[in-house]
């Protein structure tokens, strides 16, 4: 299959958009679309591998149909640590009093409730305390044992059955991957998905399990979800092939004023590192009931992306909400008024990352310096792994960054980077002279160049040699 890419964005941020009951059909999902996602995320935390299928084979249609590689990103439920049942459905449990877990299969009270999780109590500790419900109940270990930990109740309220367990300062020693999580992801894999999401990343090592189960067929993304990868967040980043700032359960473990300078860690880590990262969680969470965002949902969408994140990301807002459309037209909007501002570049390369001392930085560097001293309409990198194209990205230059690829996989990809415009272009190439032809009559073709304009070309040699990148070439087109 050949996608030609005709149709462009206007900005360099990226929308991800997640799909489910309100955006199955494909009217909505070629509407999301058109209101300007770039990547649609499949949460496999709910519905079916048939109600997946059905979402991944439309989107492929809407791809085929507009001729614009689009990404999906599987995202993988991970270990849900949860309590078990109560006889009467949900008790309430008061400031002050003792309150049991234990592993027996019986149903709760007002007194004691199972938490069928033993990898939780070898971990717990005295004065360790547990989250239930994102936090609502809060509960302080006094007294514990393999199976059973006996709790004051810090802050009370409504527990019912089956709600989740956050244990914030514990590294819990489970796998990152679950039963379920690997029948989702060979599922996921047959399918042909693009990225792989993990989820609650805890160490570098979780990684491994997963990326090895890949095998390079899709990127693999972390999750970043937990304050002990945060305390690992380099280690974790520079195995990752992208992270999401998963701000959900991360605002559960933390005290909410910490998420904001994390949030912007994250980014900086990954902007060194030149992996592509996607803020999550809420960005314009009253739009799930309003037609329009908050002040401060606009304002947390701007900061994102005036930080220099590669992507923002729709929850429920598009999955389940009344307004899936409008969320993203709304998105979209935000990410073009901040390019618009005139300090937007100016934070841009404030905030920028020294250059790393190899070939591809060298050559990326020197780009990005080309492109700020002369009128550069456009970037082209050759590639088909893709490092070219990211190595680029990571200097956010103020040219649009074509990525020319004769790989499929890689052209969707690559969506995900910022300001990458991702192109498909079979076929090898043989010499330099070629390539640059090329590059130029693609730069032409998409509406980035016109005749005589400067067109910057960047590639690996020998051609076709993952991290490689080694040539900079300036051109006319």
């Amino acid at each position: 299959m050949t996608i030609t890419t005709p149709a462009t964005r206007d900005r360099y941020a990226k929308i991800v958009a997640t799909l489910g009951p309100a955006s199955s059909d494909r009217s909505t999902i070629k509407a999301l679309f058109d209101a300007g996602a770039d990547v649609f995320r499949l949460n496999f935390s709910h519905g079916s591998h048939a109600d997946h299928q059905a979402r991944y084979e439309l989107i492929r249609s809407i791809e085929q149909e507009v001729g614009r590689p689009i990404a999906i990103l599987l995202d993988l439920q991970g270990p849900k640590l949860r309590i078990g049942r109560f006889a009467d459905g949900s008790v309430h449990v008061g400031e002050g009093q003792n309150f049991r877990l234990d592993l027996q299969d019986l149903e709760g009270d007002a007194r004691r409730v199972s938490l069928p999780h033993p990898e939780i109590f070898a971990a717990l500790q005295p004065g360790i305390d547990l989250l239930v419900d994102d936090g609502k109940v809060r509960l302080r270990v006094i007294a514990c044992g393999p199976d059973f930990a006996t709790t004051q109740v810090m802050v009370g309220g409504m527990l019912s059955d089956r709600k989740g367990v956050n244990v914030p300062t514990v590294l819990l020693p489970i796998s990152a991957l679950t039963v379920k999580d690997k029948d989702d992801l060979a599922f996921g894999l047959r399918l042909g998905v693009d990225w792989v999401a993990l989820s609650f990343v805890q160490r570098p090592e979780d990684l491994d399990e997963v990326r090895g189960l890949v095998g390079g067929r899709a990127g693999v993304l972390a999750k970043l979800e937990k304050p002990a990868a945060i305390e690992a967040l380099d280690a974790i980043v520079a195995k990752a092939d992208a992270i999401m700032v998963a701000r959900g359960d991360l605002g559960v473990e933390l005290p909410a004023q910490q998420v904001p300078p994390i949030q912007k860690r994250i980014i900086r880590s990954c902007r060194a590192s030149g992996k592509p990262v996607i803020v999550a969680t809420q960005m314009l969470e009253s739009m799930i009931s309003s037609s329009v965002p908050t002040r401060a949902e606009a304002s947390d969408v701007a900061t994102a992306v005036y930080d220099g994140a590669d992507a923002v990301m729709l929850s429920a807002e598009s999955a389940s909400g009344k307004f899936p459309r409008e969320a993203v037209a709304v998105m979209d909007r935000i990410i073009r008024e901040v390019e618009a501002d005139s300090h937007y570049r100016a934070a841009l390369d404030a905030s920028h990352q020294p250059a790393q001392g190899s070939a591809a930085d060298a050559v990326c560097a020197s780009m990005r310096v080309t492109a700020s001293l002369m009128p550069v309409a456009t970037i082209v990198t050759y590639t088909r792994s893709g490092y070219t194209s990211l190595r680029a990205a990571r200097e956010r230059p103020s040219a649009r960054v074509i990525c020319m690829t004769p790989e499929l996989s890689t052209a969707r990809r690559l969506v995900l980077g910022w300001g990458v415009h991702s192109s498909h272009a079979p076929g090898d190439i043989d010499d330099v002279p070629e390539m640059v032809s090329r590059a130029c009559s693609l730069a032409r073709d998409q509406g980035f160049a016109k005749h005589g304009d400067t067109v910057l070309v960047a590639a690996g040699m020998p051609f076709g040699t993952a991290g490689t990148t080694n040539f900079l070439h300036i051109a006319k087109a």
